[in-house]
């Protein structure tokens, strides 16, 4: 499965830190811990694995990707028949949202000391506000899955966080952390930049985060302008790897939330990361 598939005991060195286990690497932070000032690995559209090469940002699962250190995950929700369908534009992707919710509830029953940011929005359905969240409180107290989430309207502090998912709600009817807010959150996501115009943005995002600390950064490395979003993870995601691993952020900690496309293609590039907390 490459780098992203992370097995049991596979383990990252940092500079200034003994070995950490990436599937538990929060482990290493107190529960008094911002999410703000931390480097979290996360995938953009992260269930979309299948609909040929415009549809597909991912391909490996949302288990194998926690598996490897990502903690943010892109989730989009097509209303139908009552449930959430997974959804990357007309693209079904083999997957309900009760399936990821299983991936993440069996990844921290078996990791506690970790957490999970989802992104929810609507994807491929253009229901109310009002209906999508009455599916989504169907999931939560029809189908029992309340206790998976940690729902509030402000970012918790990691030790509030352990062992749940924090609802990051990019739709008007959820309920939990409110996506995009500019009070919490500094979002770079210019989804339709061809790679040579794209990879300055993320420099200049990781630099911001940096100088300008005091909310969650969220740093899209991916891009689908007119090029399939696996060829332009190729010419980005090698970039990227080389700038986090440069002397100009070396030692910098709090790079905030840095959503990929493909980041197992990239050998190394989930640790690189990681040696930023």
């Amino acid at each position: 499965m490459g780098a992203l598939a992370a097995g049991a005991g596979v383990m990252l060195g940092a500079p200034s830190a003994s070995a950490v286990d990436v599937r538990a690497w929060m482990a290493a932070h107190g529960d008094g811990t911002a999410l703000r000032q931390l480097t979290i690995p996360g995938t953009h559209d992260s269930g979309a694995r299948f609909g040929g090469l415009w549809s597909e940002c991912q391909n490996t699962t949302i288990a194998q990707q926690l598996d490897s250190g990502i903690r943010f995950l892109d989730i989009r929700c097509r209303v139908t028949g009552g449930s959430f369908a997974i959804h990357h534009g007309p693209s079904y992707q083999n997957m309900m949202f009760g399936d990821v919710l299983v991936a993440c509830r069996d990844f921290l029953a078996a990791h506690p000391s970790e957490t999970v940011l989802m992104r929810v929005r609507q994807e491929y359905s253009e229901e109310s506000d009002a209906t999508f969240r009455a599916v989504f409180d169907d999931y939560l107290d029809g189908r029992g899955w309340r206790s998976l989430f940690r729902i509030g309207s402000g970012l918790p502090l990691l030790g509030e966080a352990r062992g749940r998912v924090v609802l990051l709600a990019d739709n008007g009817g959820l309920p939990g952390v409110r996506w995009g807010d500019g009070s919490l959150f500094a979002v770079q996501d210019d989804w339709n930049a061809l790679p040579d115009a794209k990879y300055p943005k993320i420099e200049a995002h990781f630099r911001a985060a940096v100088e300008q600390p005091g909310r969650l950064y969220v740093n899209f490395t991916s891009t689908s302008a007119y090029l399939p979003p696996r060829w332009n993870s190729d010419r980005l995601n090698p970039r990227v790897h080389g700038f986090l691993d440069g002397a100009e952020m070396s030692g910098r900690t709090g790079l905030g939330i840095v959503p990929m496309d493909y980041p197992n293609t990239r050998a190394g590039l989930v640790e690189a990361l990681l040696r930023h907390n």
